[in-house]
């Protein structure tokens, strides 16, 4: 039995809906659009994080004078906007009049060239590269303060760079020995450069932006060295920026496979670092988040990534939301990097995205717009069985939205069935009750693609499986009792609202 509270024991901000929507210059393009319209119509998304992409931007204009052209970037800024997403942008990645060497370049994704054929340029800035950069940020602040305005810029978040202690985004001419603490250290020292340029750029324009860094990637010897240095050299640091995958890639993934607990144990140990340095009471943004890994490996990479496609994502997701709120995480905003979308040739290959080729919504796409209903109003819940996890709300009006999920620690698709009562403390007798739910038999296209037995996407399997993947109450009464019962199946994801 599972017994939802009366009192609201804490106000709870919405800190799950966000994404980084990738590669940024898809915004641009029809199929980006088709994405984020449905996200604004659904309200599936709240803050979208993309690239400045300044080597779109800042160019020698042949006479030796630097030059830049901020169309595309307005493009794309302009459209998120307009779609009413608030906004994070990696002030990156460097321009090609920065680098030693513009030869060095590097792909990122999967050996295989950046959308558009682009590649980032990875060699060591030189000494009026990191002038051109600091006046790089302070232009491009400049340009986007004065075009959308202090008030709307001053509610988006502006971070140094990505991943710089990862050599596919930053001096990729560095030993390949990526954990090597001499490398690290290189990498760290130049981006550290990067990162006082960045601020100093920015404070030029104004003091009223959100700034941060270092988007780590994941190495917290990198991570220390950057922290004492914003501590030393007296630098702006509004928020710490950092990426969370599990500790899940494609080799340790037959022997560990999916586990809240993983992302859990990777966070603490970020924090303690964090806290090592004085910076615990720092705003913290997960600007990059996954079960796993390997953005741009498909199934035939690792055919454990199937269970991208699955009611398991779902799962994941809402478990991983009881987590935080129940360890009492503070964290600003989780952001889900959507991966891989422009490489998908046919339906369900386990890319990291909310929609297959054919545009059928996954069941992780769905659960983001389920967990959109979540009110404020955090409520105390009492649950004996210990692989369900629930997170009760309530509005100021009285209004009830419960998420719940139920699954193994390491969401074994084989977990028994099993039955739950969700009772209530205040009544809801005579209130109306909508249910919905995501499993392997509701909300879930490739369930049903595999149940049809794998049919060529004719128009006609299209349609059906576009129809399975729109999300549509699974129950709708008004209710007689003050009780809910509710069938359990492995990795399922129900809400339950009640409503006056």
């Amino acid at each position: 039995m599972i017994k939802i509270g009366n009192t609201i024991i804490k106000s709870q901000p919405n800190f799950w809906n966000n994404c980084i929507f990738h590669p940024t210059d898809a915004v641009e393009d029809p199929w980006g659009k088709r994405i984020l319209d449905r996200a604004a119509k659904d309200r599936a998304l709240n803050t979208v994080r993309v690239y400045a992409m300044f080597e779109d931007i800042v160019y020698d204009d042949g006479e030796g004078n630097i030059a830049f052209d901020f169309r595309t970037s307005d493009t794309r800024l302009d459209y998120l906007v307009e779609m009413g997403y608030d906004i994070l942008i990696a002030y990156g990645m460097l321009p090609k009049i920065c680098v030693e060497n513009p030869d060095v370049q590097s792909a990122v994704a999967n050996g295989k060239t950046r959308y558009k054929g682009k590649m980032l340029y990875t060699s060591r800035p030189t000494e009026r590269g990191h002038e051109i950069w600091e006046q790089t940020c302070y232009e491009y602040t400049k340009h986007i303060v004065e075009r959308y305005g202090i008030d709307r810029v001053s509610k988006w978040h502006l971070h140094c760079y990505n991943e710089p202690d990862v050599p596919g985004f930053f001096l990729a001419d560095l030993p390949k020995d990526e954990v090597d603490p001499s490398t690290v250290y290189e990498r760290a020292k130049e981006y550290c450069r990067l990162y006082k340029g960045f601020v100093n750029g920015i404070l030029r324009v104004t003091d009223k932006l959100c700034i941060g860094g270092p988007s780590l990637g994941g190495r917290l010897n990198f991570l220390d060295y950057f922290l004492k240095f914003v501590k030393e050299e007296g630098l702006r640091l509004d928020y710490i920026a950092l990426h969370n995958y599990a500790g899940i890639h494609t080799r340790s993934y037959p022997e560990k496979g999916f586990n809240t607990d993983d992302w859990l144990e990777e966070h603490y140990k970020r924090f303690e670092v964090i806290k090592a340095n004085g910076f615990e009471n720092t705003e913290l943004v997960y600007d990059e988040w996954g079960m796993a890994m390997n953005g741009f490996y498909d199934v035939a990479k690792c055919p454990g990534y199937q269970r991208r496609d699955t009611e398991v994502f779902s799962a994941y997701y809402a478990k991983l939301i009881y987590e935080l709120i129940n360890r009492n995480i503070d964290i600003s905003m989780l952001m889900i990097c959507l991966s891989g979308q422009h490489e998908m040739v046919r339906d369900f290959t386990g890319f990291r995205n909310f929609f297959t080729l054919n545009f059928f919504a996954k069941p992780i796409y769905n659960a983001y717009v389920l967990a959109e209903r979540l009110h404020r109003g955090l409520l105390g819940v009492v649950c004996d069985n210990r692989n369900v996890f629930t997170v009760p709300t309530r509005d100021e009006n009285g209004n009830l939205s419960i998420l719940l999920s139920y699954s193994a620690n390491r969401f074994d698709e084989n977990t028994p069935d099993d039955k739950e009562t969700l009772t209530f403390d205040d009544s809801i007798i005579g209130k109306r009750v909508k249910i919905w739910l995501i499993d392997r038999d509701h909300t879930n296209p490739y369930s049903l693609w595999k149940k049809m037995g794998e049919p060529e996407m004719t128009s006609d399997v299209i349609k059906t499986l576009r129809e399975e993947s729109r999300l549509k109450p699974f129950a709708e009464f008004v209710a007689e009792e003050n009780k809910v019962e509710l069938e359990l199946t492995a990795n399922c994801v129900y809400l339950v609202e009640v409503e006056r």
